[in-house]
């Protein structure tokens, strides 16, 4: 193995890890207030649903059939896997102690457990609520990379196809599609390069769109995460405060802290941000006695989300 490969592994599999510690990190302090410096932010878990220290939330439980799907070999755009991931989720949502509001809507009231009628489901919640861009697809999606890390025409697009896919079975509004599709681009720009372009997959939205997202990013580029503490469970603000810390980070561990800081879906934000800093810094950038504690649904542990992600990349 190359230098350049074994990195990209790295950073391939970082994008996988951070995600799931950011998410770890972040359970312990969400709903409550911003944590200002110097305050520590620790892996202490607690919170809400009385989580161990090191274990994930519903962000990397979402996140783990999508990568067993990869795993495994298949097309995850692919109407068979989309069926898979939506009975794999519905099944998890029945005892989960913290599934989102908007996703468990549209999981447990599924007159079948197949993607047509979770797509359904996600349009009736969004019809009914007037709104529906949480940010519980975005949180899930950094694995989705790994299928598509080959240098071959057209993977960016086959990547963007999947992203907003898989996020329409629980989101119907093109705002959450939008920013799955503009992170995971950045995610594999990230792992294949080592840079941080977050406007890359622009082209790879709807025209009309375009110019906000630009706006919103560059925002972002210029605020601090807390700016956006107040509405951090809205898609667009949960982007903007994990890219103002992946944006102001100097490691994998300081953009994860970063994040947590904001406050409100502190487990969310930094599950965003790690897949991104993840990407940049790579695994082996985690702090070993975070990746020592990491665990969580179902049953796994760090080792275990490696052993997937490795699986996923040979494929």
């Amino acid at each position: 193995m190359t230098t350049q490969t074994a990195d990209r592994t790295d950073r391939a599999i970082g994008a996988v890890l951070g995600s799931a510690a950011g998410d770890a990190l972040g359970a312990g302090y969400e709903f409550r207030p911003a944590v200002p410096e110097p305050t520590p932010i620790r892996m202490a878990g607690g919170g809400s649903f009385g989580w161990a220290p090191g274990e994930w939330t519903d962000d990397t439980s979402m996140a783990v059939p999508i990568l067993r799907t990869l795993a495994r070999g298949g097309d995850p755009a692919s109407e068979e896997a989309l069926d898979g991931l939506v009975a794999a989720w519905a099944g998890w949502a029945v005892d989960a102690p913290d599934v989102g509001i908007q996703t468990r809507n549209v999981l447990t009231g599924l007159e079948a457990r197949t993607a047509s009628h979770a797509r359904a489901a996600a349009r009736q919640e969004h019809e009914h609520k007037g709104r529906s861009a949480g940010n519980g697809s975005l949180m899930r999606t950094a694995p989705l990379v790994l299928g598509y890390l080959h240098d071959v025409p057209g993977e960016e697009e086959r990547l963007a196809s999947a992203a907003r896919a898989i996020s329409d079975l629980t989101h119907f509004e093109s705002d959450a599609g939008d920013a799955c599709v503009l992170w995971c681009v950045a995610i594999r720009h990230a792992v294949l390069h080592g840079e941080l372009d977050v406007l890359r997959g622009l082209d790879l939205i709807h025209l009309d769109k375009r110019r906000v997202w630009v706006d919103r990013l560059v925002t972002a580029e210029h605020s601090e995460p807390v700016d956006f503490t107040d509405s951090n469970g809205w898609v667009v603000s949960a982007m903007q405060a994990a890219y103002a810390a992946v944006k102001r980070s100097s490691s994998l561990e300081d953009a994860l802290v970063r994040a947590v800081r904001t406050g409100n879906d502190t487990d969310t934000v930094a599950a965003i941000a790690g897949g991104l800093a993840g990407a940049l810094y790579g695994a082996s950038a985690l702090p070993g006695e975070w990746r020592e504690l990491l665990h969580g649904w179902p049953n796994m542990r760090a080792d275990d989300l490696v052993a997937l992600s490795e699986q996923a990349l040979a494929r």
